[in-house]
């Protein structure tokens, strides 16, 4: 398949190109790959949107990329600042539906929160995106922009270098990086969206690019056990399932996608994803606390046995209100009894601290601008 638009159509986004795609690219029009290293440097560690910047790329080879090529990333049209230093973006796509990115500075690192579909079609009952329907999925292009755009607007030195710099390969130290972590759990279900997932995943692990640590680049899924199965060949970063109850009637209820992969696939599925794999170390069980529905120390010890001998840690997550919403959050006591008797049985338990919740940026407040298309995936076509 060619990698070139047709003549009539918009010119091809290299945003979104991995170093595989951006050298077929490159051959396809005649160029040497050597040149996709270049492209990419210049896009992603010095925040390139114009080919005329490239300074080591042949005047000719810049023109002809501007006649075919574009770097073309979302708008931004708001963004607001929580008062614990948290960023949201609310970014504007093609066809008017919008998207949002949330940052989350701490001490030690900064984590970027990134949508993967506009909208989600899962339908979990606790999550804000959810009740925004489902329009379609985001390009590679569109997820990694998320990166793109965030790295520009948070750290100067991530900008465009002058050409003395940028012909001695002089970018950003890695050490100095606002930021270090990114997380697939803003708005959508990631592994709905496999492809445009990985490729973007690919450019923010590739050296030429952001050079991001597997470690520190997470996919956080519902449980599309096929699609967990076919990620541990294609990609390996760290993962976190949206787990959210200790038994199949409770989570059928609050996660529909239980009914066509309850929890024994998903969590077989979770151990074929780190067998034969040390380095993984442990992936991250998400629990939101829902008053008088998952909360109980019942629930507690029932979750606690369910993932025994399994390498986890347990995110107690207090549930974050949005209009019309039909749960409640569990009291601070309850959460922490349910937190002391997962810890008593041997766990890594820790309470997530909400963060940017009056800008509506916390876990399951994201909702962005949706043109709902179709209000749910059958489930039937997941696999």
């Amino acid at each position: 398949m060619t990698l070139l638009p047709d003549i009539k159509s918009t010119k091809v986004n290299l945003l979104g190109y991995d170093l595989a795609h951006m050298k077929a690219f490159f051959t396809e029009i005649g160029e040497k790959p050597f040149r996709a290293v270049q492209v990419l440097k210049w896009i992603h560690q010095f925040g390139a949107d114009d080919f005329t910047q490239m300074s080591n790329v042949s005047q000719s080879l810049r023109n002809r990329l501007s006649d075919i090529a574009e770097i073309r990333a979302p708008e931004i049209v708001a963004e607001q600042k929580a008062s614990d230093g948290t960023i949201k973006w609310l970014m504007r796509l093609d066809g008017g539906n919008s998207i949002e990115t949330v940052f989350i500075p701490e001490d030690n690192r900064g984590t970027l929160c990134v949508s993967s579909q506009v909208g989600c079609a899962l339908d979990c009952g606790f999550c804000s995106t959810a009740k925004q329907g489902f329009n379609r999925n985001l390009t590679s292009a569109e997820i990694i922009a998320q990166l793109w755009v965030a790295n520009r607007a948070l750290n100067p030195l991530a900008q465009l270098k002058d050409e003395a710099q940028s012909k001695h390969g002089k970018v950003q130290d890695s050490k100095n990086r606002v930021i270090t972590n990114v997380v697939l759990m803003g708005m959508g279900e990631p592994l709905l969206n496999f492809d445009n997932v990985v490729e973007a995943i690919h450019l923010m692990l590739e050296d030429h690019a952001y050079g991001l640590s597997k470690r520190r680049v997470t996919i956080s899924t519902a449980g599309v056990v096929p699609a967990l199965k076919r990620l541990r060949e294609e990609c390996d970063v760290s993962l976190a399932i949206s787990l959210h109850a200790p038994n199949d009637a409770i989570r059928n209820k609050i996660v529909p996608l239980n009914k066509k992969y309850p929890i024994k696939e998903l969590l077989e599925a979770c151990q074929y994803y780190f067998s034969g794999d040390t380095k993984k170390k442990q992936f991250t069980i998400e629990y939101v606390m829902l008053a008088g529905i998952n909360d109980s120390e019942k629930n507690a010890r029932e979750l606690a046995s369910l993932l025994k001998k399994l390498p986890c840690k347990i995110n107690l997550i207090p549930f974050n209100p949005f209009p019309d919403s039909d749960f409640d959050c569990s009291k601070m006591q309850t959460i922490n009894r349910f937190k002391d008797i997962l810890y008593k049985a041997g766990y890594v338990a820790v309470i997530r601290k909400t963060r940017g919740d009056d800008i509506d940026a916390a876990c399951g407040q994201l909702a962005g601008k949706v043109k709902d298309k179709s209000r749910r995936i059958k489930l039937d076509k997941m696999n």
